[in-house]
Order: structure tokens, then sequence, then C-alpha cells
């Protein structure tokens, strides 16, 4: 049966009736040569003609019966006639009568043993029956391919429809675009036209906003002006009726220096005129005693010390204008190197120094030993910095902060907070209880020592502030920071001045000449770099090995001293 279903799938078979004839050889007749007839042959140039025709004409005859007989081999099995014995055999199989077909079968071979059917007597089918079959096969076919296109058209419509559906998605949202993209074209036009007409309005409200300003800067200053009189005319008035001299405290060597009022010509001049600027340079108010923490607490040690009144003068303004002949950065040569160290020279001072293990020191250099130790900061201890009366000592930490400690007590007297970072320099401004500090929050701060607040905050920086410093005026702070840019500022309108980019190696330290003129960097790439304001020269000195670690000019500006990681001290001149 599986055979037969085989048949069935593969296509129609039929057996035909072949009948093959087997010729006897009795029946040939041989024809006889005469032995004289290869001598007849060669008799003569027409008997020889004549052979050669008569092979001519049999090799012809020879190549027509071969192409008769290729041309019989190219029909095809199927344009025999099928018998009918076996088309009746096929069709039995193919409808799966299998026992007809054994009963037919045994009754057709039954019939032809006994003569009654001979192989003659079957016949063929006709031509129209295996027609009729290829035809249903074929039809069977191609209704099975008709099948798989309809399924194949199916999914094509299928996926005609989802392209379609998103391409009317698509075509939406890009109108959609265009329609909001024209929308915000006309808002910016009209947003344009509208603020085309405030324009002048604006320009006219910032005109009025500088006047004012101006007029508010020069009545502050006026008003600190007469603060700063009638404080001096209370203190001399209390002197008179004390019947003690009048005094103008301005430093202490030590802890008590006093300094008589008896300047005259261009230098007082100098002293009247710092005086009466002093709060307006340094946006630092009066002092008031109430408003002071420690007294509102009511926590006075007796050991404590004041602060100095603020009516102190720098008596080394007088040298500013000493300083007639401008240095030209480009003139600074290498005069001296002075071995003095082992390992790396940094900043530091005879009396105080700081540490990495979070303490300050005071060292008595007479005694060679430590005398005090400032224990409160909670990490490393970047800066110290003495104020010009001798009595405190401000210092700056990586914890955040800056502290005032009192040398007479031995104690903290403020803790002053608000950077964000590391505080990596800490100054007085010489004769003055003003701090500046400059942190790696990317800002300097200016303080008041006497009670810890911040006044003003100067932003600008992009990068870690690693220093900065008042000229001899105080009027102007320069700073550089960790990608070796200085900025110079305006203490009084607590804006930037200059920015010069020094770098791409980070700034240590800087340094003003007495002039203000002149500044000074130490630079990680192993130069001091020498900015002239004026000219805006900016040059660089090469003579250390290794990073410069801190730089300062001698009093009169003719030497400049620098100090770097390898170890050496050297003087340019």
């Amino acid at each position: 049966m599986d055979t037969e279903a085989a048949a069935e799938a593969e296509g129609p078979f039929c057996l035909q009736q072949v009948t093959i004839t087997e010729d006897s050889e009795d029946d040939y007749q041989y024809e006889e040569v005469p032995a004289d007839d290869d001598s007849s042959l060669l008799e003569g140039d027409e008997d020889l003609a004549k052979a050669l025709q008569t092979i001519q004409e049999q090799s012809e005859d020879a190549q027509i019966i071969a192409q008769q007989l290729v041309l019989t081999s190219k029909h095809s099995v199927s344009e025999i006639p099928e018998a009918v014995d076996d088309f009746l055999c096929n069709f039995l199989i193919r409808m799966r009568m299998a026992r007809t077909l054994d009963c037919f079968q045994t009754e057709r071979y039954e019939l032809m043993q006994k003569g009654v059917l001979e192989p003659k007597d079957i016949g063929f089918v006709p031509d129209i029956y295996t027609h009729n079959q290829h035809l249903e096969t074929e039809n069977k076919r191609l209704k099975k391919d008709l099948e798989n296109y309809k399924i194949a058209a199916s999914k094509a419509k299928e996926a005609l429809l989802k392209i379609q559906k998103e391409r009317d998605f698509h075509r939406m949202h890009h109108k959609r675009v265009v329609q909001e993209k024209n929308r915000l074209i006309s808002d910016i036009k009209r947003l344009k036209t509208h603020y085309a007409s405030y324009e002048p309005t604006l320009r006219q409200l910032t005109e009025k906003y500088q006047a004012v300003l101006r007029q508010k800067m020069l009545t502050s200053l006026e008003r600190d002006r007469a603060i700063g009189q009638v404080t001096g005319l209370q203190a001399t008035l209390q002197n008179l009726e004390s019947g003690r001299a009048i005094e103008v405290p301005v430093t202490r060597a030590g802890h008590k220096c006093k300094m008589n009022d008896g300047l005259e010509g261009p230098t007082q001049k100098i002293v009247q005129e710092a005086r009466e600027q002093r709060i307006a340079y340094t946006g630092v108010a009066p002092y008031d005693p109430a408003k002071d923490p420690t007294k509102q607490l009511g926590k006075r040690y007796p050991k404590d010390s004041d602060f100095p009144v603020d009516t102190q003068v720098n008596p080394n303004l007088a040298r500013v204008k000493e300083c007639t002949r401008l240095l030209k950065s480009g003139l600074y040569t290498l005069s001296n190197t002075l071995r003095v160290h082992d390992l790396a020279v940094s900043c530091g001072t005879k009396l105080v120094t700081s540490s990495g293990d979070s303490t300050v020191r005071i060292w008595d250099f007479s005694k060679g030993e430590c005398i005090l130790t400032l224990e409160g900061h909670a990490s490393a201890v970047w800066g110290c910095s003495w104020h010009s009366c001798g009595d405190f000592v401000a210092s700056a930490s990586m914890d955040n902060t800056s502290k005032i400690w009192d040398i007479n007590s031995e104690r903290c007297r403020y803790t002053m907070r608000g950077h964000k970072d590391s505080v990596n320099s800490i100054e007085f401004l010489p004769f003055s209880n003003t701090i500046l500090t400059c942190s790696a929050d990317k800002t300097l701060s200016l303080w008041d020592a006497r009670t810890g607040l911040c006044a003003h905050t100067f932003y600008g920086h992009l990068h870690s502030c690693n220093h900065a410093t008042f000229n001899l005026k105080g009027d102007t702070i320069v700073s550089c920071d960790s990608y070796g840019v200085m900025k110079l500022w305006d203490v009084r309108k607590i804006s930037p001045m200059v920015s010069i980019d020094a770098g791409p190696h980070p700034g240590n330290q800087v340094a003003f000449d007495p002039s203000g003129h002149v500044i000074a960097l130490a630079s990680n790439d192993g130069t001091v770099k020498v900015l002239e304001l004026k000219s805006g020269q900016l040059s660089s000195l090469m003579g250390h090995e290794d990073d410069v670690q801190c730089v300062v000019f001698d009093h009169k500006a003719e030497h400049l001293l620098s100090g770097g990681a390898d170890g050496t001290v050297r003087l340019w001149t």
C-alpha cells in the first residue's frame, strides 16, 4: 500500500505492451560473392570510380539510419500508447482497490494461460484518457500553487497595510512637527519684535542704575570717611582729657610697639589718605562691640588680646612712590643660587608654621624650640599669617574653614566658615583687621577678623584658586589658580579687572612688587612668570630644576627671590 501511495503521489505510471521480434538466421539468404569479383573491381579506371561511389553511398545510408535511431530514442515513453490491462491496474492502484486488483490480475493470468485471451486482443487505451490524467495531475499542482500564492498574497497585503499605516503616522507626525516649527518661528519673531521695543527702556534703566550705584558708592565713602574722622576726633579728645600725648598705634614687633604721629610732608599725606580709604577699600564695616559674638555671650577670657583699631596705617605706603623706576620683567636675571635645604622649599615664616598634622606651631628661635601648639583643625593646615600687632595668627585648612588664634590666651577666637572646599591660602591685610582667603571652590573672600564674619566674596575663577594676596595699597588683589590663570580684582568694586593666562601649569603663589606694577608668579613648570601691568608683557625666568613653590620681592623691588622643589632659593636681580 505504501508503494501504491508513493506511486500516486509521484504521478501516473503505465506499463505498455512492447513486442520484440527475434529474427531467425535460417530466413537470411546469403549471397555468395564470386572470387573473380575482386579482380573485376581492379580492372580499369571505371571500375575504381564505381567502387568509390558505392562506398560513399553506403556511408551516407549509414548516417541516415543513425539519425533515425537518434530521433526514435528521443521520443518520450509517455507517447507510446498504454495497454488496457495496465491502465486498469494503475487505476485500481490509484483508487486503493487492492482486492479488486488481485482478482483482476488472477483472472487475466488464468485466461492467458488457457489461451482464451491473447496479448493482441487486449488493445491500447485511447490517448484522451492519458491526456485527461495528465491534466488532472496538472490541475492539482496548479491548485496547490494557487493556495500558496493566496497565502503569500495575504501576507503581502498585511505587510502593505502595516507600511501604509506607518507611512500615514509619519506623515501626520511630520505635519505636526512642521506646524510646531512654524509656530516657534512665529513666536521667536514676535518675541524679537517685543524685545526690540524694550531695548530703549532697558538702556535707560541701566544708565539710571549705574548712576545710582555711583552715587551710593560716593555716599558710602563719605559716610565711612566721616565715621573715621569722628572716631579719630573722639580718640584725640580722650587723650587730651587724660593729659596724654596723641599716639597712633600702627604695628607691634612682638606684642607692643608704638609709632608717633610725627610724619611730615608727602608721607603724612599718604598716611591721611590711607586712613580715609581703609574702610572703602576693604568693604569691612567699622567694628561695633555690640555685634561681637564673644562679648554678646559674655565669655571674656582674661588673657584675650584686643584687636587694634582700624585707624592704623601701613608705614610702608610711603615706599610706593619711592619706587619711581618701573622695572621691566624681561630685565630680571639669575644672580645667585642658595643651597639651603635638602628637600622642597615651600611657604613659611620664622615664627609660625602650618603642617599636614592639622596643627599650627609657634616657634621661639632664641630658645630653638616650639613654645605653643594650636590644635583645632580637622585636616591639614595649608597656610598661616601673622597679624601686624603680633597677638593673632590666622590659619587656613583643608577642612574648609579658617581660624583666628589668640597667642596670649592660646585659644581659637573665631572659626570662619563659608567656603565649600579646602581653603588654600590666608593673609592679613597689613596693619588691618581684614583677612583675605582663597579656596578650591574657585572663590576669594574678605573677612572681618574682629567678628569672624565674611564681608565680600569674589567669583570668577574656573578652577581651584591656590593663592591670593594684596598689593601694598590694599586696593587690588591678585590670585592664581590650578590652571595658571592670574586675575586682578578691584577691592572697591568687588569685581575682576584683568585675567591673564600663564598656564597650563598650576600657579603656586603670586606676589606684588612694592610699586604694584609688577607681579611674579611661581609656576609648576619650573619657571617664574613676571608680568608688567602697564605694558602687559609676560616673561618667564628659567633656572629652577623643579616646581617653583614661592616668590617674594624685596622692599625696593630690586631683587626677586624664589624657592623651588629642587631644594634651592634663587635670587633674581
